[in-house]
């Protein structure tokens, strides 16, 4: 497997026929940075990002020598080739700050790679100040909204901010940077040669150790760009396997189960039982009262036919036979006329 990794590897670095491979006698020289980043993105050219709302904050104090910016801009156009860009998988949005705050593009400006790496290529630094509070407020209320071109909440598209400062802020950054992540926001700080490691704390999601990043220059912030592939690709937890015993469904890097119609999930969130239909009987009150009122008029009834023959019976025994009289319904007089 290694052996077909490493040929794999020098294809997508020389572009040369597998057939040379077979026949060069002269090995290939060892690979610059260059080419072991083109290589992670040949190797992972199958990995997804899972869709996001993406901005990112950075820092063009005056500190931040224009060379320096130019390797920013890198690492955010190297940023945007590892990403699934497009209206239905990620958006992004850049937020350039130093004293001023200025939105260098929105959510809904740009669907595609190319159109955004120009974009990005046209940013100037703005220099003065590092009022990296006023940048993350500006970006929640600005950047990640609807108007802006974020998805609704329904959606459950992950909203991710990603700070990129060298130095100290002059605001104060830890209220504005809760009260963000109290909004859904997860955020990623990423501190550069004299970064307040306090500061890149406060502003980051927790865990820290995987929402801090350090790097000594600008010259090495490139490599941070496969280390934020790995964060953000987007595998499908539920094809790499699980333990659900009828239905996986995806959440972002995790899952949970779900059970089929007529099942429900037992404590372990893992495994279903057949739900159990409980059946009760319940006597219609209408009905007992018409057959109760059925039975009444019965007995009503029954009382009637009752005294009607006995007022008869009385009488004939008493010598006051009257013609008036009748006689119950089914009965007749016999023949003699006295029963």
């Amino acid at each position: 497997f290694l052996c077909i990794l490493f040929i794999f590897s020098f294809i997508c670095v020389h572009d040369v026929s597998p057939l040379l491979l077979l026949i060069g006698p002269t090995p290939p020289p060892p690979p610059s940075d260059h080419h072991q980043n083109f290589i992670i993105s040949c190797l992972y050219s199958q990995c997804r990002s899972r869709p996001l709302d993406l901005v990112f904050i950075i820092d063009s104090s005056r500190s931040v020598r224009p060379g320096e910016f130019e390797k920013v801009k890198i690492f955010l156009a190297d940023m945007v080739d590892t990403l699934d860009v497009g209206s239905e998988g990620t958006r992004v949005a850049v937020v350039n700050y130093a004293s001023t705050v200025k939105i260098e593009f929105l959510l809904k400006d740009h669907f595609n790679k190319p159109d955004m790496k120009k974009a990005i290529s046209r940013i100037e630094p703005l220099a003065a100040g590092t009022m990296t509070g006023l940048a993350i407020k500006t970006a929640v209320n600005d950047a990640f909204t609807e108007e802006s071109g974020a998805r609704p909440r329904t959606r459950k598209i992950s909203k991710v901010a990603i700070i990129v400062t060298d130095g100290r802020p002059q605001d104060q950054v830890e209220e504005v940077s809760a009260a963000a992540r109290a909004s859904g926001i997860e955020i990623y700080a990423v501190g550069v040669d004299r970064a307040d490691m306090r500061s890149l704390q406060q502003m980051a999601s927790i865990p820290l150790e995987d929402h801090v990043f350090y790097v000594e220059t600008y010259g090495v912030i490139e490599k941070l760009t496969s280390k934020f592939r790995e964060t953000l690709c987007g595998l499908d937890p539920c094809a790499m396997g699980h333990d659900c015993e009828h239905i996986c469904v995806n959440s972002n890097a995790s899952y949970y189960c779900k059970c089929r119609n007529g099942y429900i999930l037992n404590a372990d969130k893992k495994t279903c039982s057949l739900k159990q239909v409980k059946v009760e009987v319940v006597e219609d009150p209408c009905k007992c009262e018409a057959r109760l009122a059925f039975q009444k008029q019965t007995q009503a009834t029954i009382q009637q036919l009752t005294a009607k023959h006995i007022l008869c019976v009385v009488s004939i025994r008493t010598g006051f036979f009257n013609l008036g009289v009748g006689t119950p319904r089914g009965v007749a007089w016999n023949s003699n006329g006295v029963a």
